[in-house]
């Protein structure tokens, strides 16, 4: 790594190029919960391909997925502003980490993974933490302190 005259590490990227990539990552991975929302909300319990099930099944199936949609839109809202939404990021990511454990207690303890619930596992326990440390670091590139 390249070091200034303080012997400080210089970073490759500018703060900038730096924001605009996490933008660009944020808006990407914001498809995931996004669509998936859409589609547990409109499609319910049909979207499991499990066939006929419980009408309060099917009522807590699209109840999450608004809950979902509604976490994707949220991270959508901080794109053009990213490096002041610490806050924000950190809430939403607590939410979708906490989401992550419970799914990884499903998968555990009836000890079933499939691969939608691997994924699942994979963006709420690594990629959703990943993008908010990423957020607090361009928030302190950017000059944004909490």
């Amino acid at each position: 790594m390249f070091r200034n005259a303080a012997s400080q590490p210089i970073s490759a990227l500018s703060a900038r190029t730096e924001r605009h990539l996490l933008q660009a990552a944020i808006a990407a991975v914001g498809f995931v919960p996004v669509l998936a929302g859409l589609d547990g909300a409109l499609l319910g319990s049909a979207m499991t391909g499990e066939g006929a099930i419980s009408i309060a099944l099917d009522t807590e199936i699209r109840t999450l997925s608004g809950l979902l949609l509604g976490i994707g839109l949220a991270y959508w809202e901080a794109i053009p502003r990213i490096e002041r939404h610490t806050e924000r990021v950190r809430l939403l990511t607590g939410l979708v980490v906490l989401a992550g454990l419970m799914r990884l207690i499903a998968v555990v303890f009836p000890g079933g993974a499939t691969k939608p619930a691997l994924f699942g596992l994979a963006m709420e326990l690594i990629v959703a933490p990943a993008l908010c440390l990423w957020q607090a670091r361009v928030a302190r590139r950017c000059g944004m302190h909490l």
